[in-house]
């Protein structure tokens, strides 16, 4: 079987051998270091790993390392990094803690007291976007509201960085046609511009120098305090995405089995963001409106992230048609494997929660990551719709031995 099959039979909620996913999207990888241990661990060829995702500093889980571990999917990813440049035209970069990796070609930053900083589009004329401090293994970003006036917020100003698909989109996207088809893994294509209000994009980390609501907090009380403008944002930004949802399926049809449509978090570790009737009026009506685009024009299945205590939110993620939930945070307030599985799991597919990845698989024993990991099997494969990853992406410093436990006990389930 292959792994596009085992996939797509845990999609359908058809019971099997549990798939596995390290590296499809910006959410289910592993950070650079980790990857490069992962190489040397299995004894593959010494090489700078490529960084395909320049925020989190996640490293490209490559063919010949996706075959050695089993991986089961493959990411199509967005053209452009959250930093608003091409992951393209790569160049060798020294990492702080001293690792050699590859960055993208407009990559670009400069070091003060220590900290480093990284520009918008490579550009180093206008203000960094992003901060790793001293000792970190990722970026930070970094608030630029530089222009607000609170009596005249336009929509306009918070969809600049949300258009139409350009000529390099196209290109991109065109040159992705054959890999995509012809792979015998499950395709996850990470859609840009469907996250409505995703906290991680309301900064404009990608842009010289934003307008609208750049502030997080500023934000946060617009959901209470301007709805109207928010659902003006909104829809026009639905109705972007729709146009760009149809050239998507024009270029690559039914190639892709899943989208990475949503990367916004609704919960903390022990609460919310916003009560799930504020998610009912602001947000379910946008996100109902692109799944049912998808399930009408594709067979894909969506995908929904949202890390934190979201149990209370996961029957509206399933009224707004997503089909896939991850991260799967058990380790949040309200998020037991168990009970998660018998109230939703004939209705979503459950894509992580394979292993804790704030304590467990950092700071336990090898033992302690297997007893888990087979635990979690257990509960979540039960009649299909399980998906294994860790929670959210193995991070830089997890002891490797504790990773390849993981990985390793998956593969005992599985046998």
């Amino acid at each position: 079987m292959t792994g596009k099959e085992k996939v797509l039979r845990a999609l359908n909620h058809q019971p099997g051998k549990v798939p596995i996913d390290f590296g499809s999207n910006a959410v289910t990888g592993m950070h650079v270091s980790i990857v490069a241990a992962l190489r040397d661990q299995y004894g593959l060829e010494k090489k700078p790993v490529k960084v395909i995702e320049p925020y989190q500093m996640l490293g490209e889980v490559d063919d010949e390392l996706k075959e050695v571990i089993g991986i089961d999917v493959e990411g199509l990813l967005a053209p452009l990094s959250n930093w608003g440049f091409p992951l393209t035209d790569w160049k060798q970069w020294a990492t702080p803690w001293g690792q050699e990796v590859l960055v993208p070609g407009m990559f670009t930053t400069k070091t003060e007291a220590g900290h480093l900083y990284i520009y918008p589009q490579g550009d180093t004329s206008a203000e960094p976007s992003g901060h790793m401090p001293e000792g970190g293994y990722f970026f930070d970003t970094i608030i630029r509201q530089n222009h607000f006036d609170e009596d005249n917020l336009k929509a306009e100003d918070n969809l600049e960085e949300f258009m139409p698909f350009t000529e390099m989109d196209l290109k991109y996207y065109m040159g992705h046609k054959e890999q995509v088809k012809n792979s015998s893994r499950a395709v996850v294509g990470s859609f840009p511009g469907t996250a409505l209000g995703d906290i991680a994009l309301v900064p404009g980390p990608g842009m010289k120098d934003p307008w609208g609501i750049r502030d997080v907090t500023e934000w946060y009380m617009s959901m209470a305090l301007r709805q109207d403008l928010l659902h003006e944002i909104f829809d026009r930004q639905t109705e972007i995405a729709l146009g760009n949802l149809q050239t998507y399926k024009n270029i690559l049809g039914n190639t892709v089995e899943v989208v990475f449509t949503c990367g916004t978090d609704f919960g903390t570790q022990d609460s919310q963001f916003c009560s799930t009737s504020t998610f009912d009026e602001l947000y379910l009506p946008y996100y109902r409106k692109i799944n049912d685009w998808i399930h009408t024009n594709t067979s894909w299945k969506t995908f929904k992230h949202s890390c934190g205590a979201v149990e209370g939110f996961i029957s509206h993620f399933i009224e707004a048609g997503f089909d896939i939930i991850n991260p799967v945070q058990c380790s949040a307030a309200g998020m037991d494997p168990k009970t998660l599985k018998e109230r939703y799991g004939k209705d979503i597919v459950f894509w992580g929660g394979g292993v804790d990845t704030q304590h467990t698989l950092p700071f336990g024993t090898p033992e302690e990551v297997r007893k888990e990991v087979l635990e979690r099997l257990e509960i979540f494969s039960k009649d299909g719709g399980f998906v294994f990853d860790a929670i959210h992406n193995v991070q830089a410093k997890t002891p490797i031995e504790n990773v390849v436990t993981m990985l390793k006990a998956v593969q005992e389930f599985n046998a």
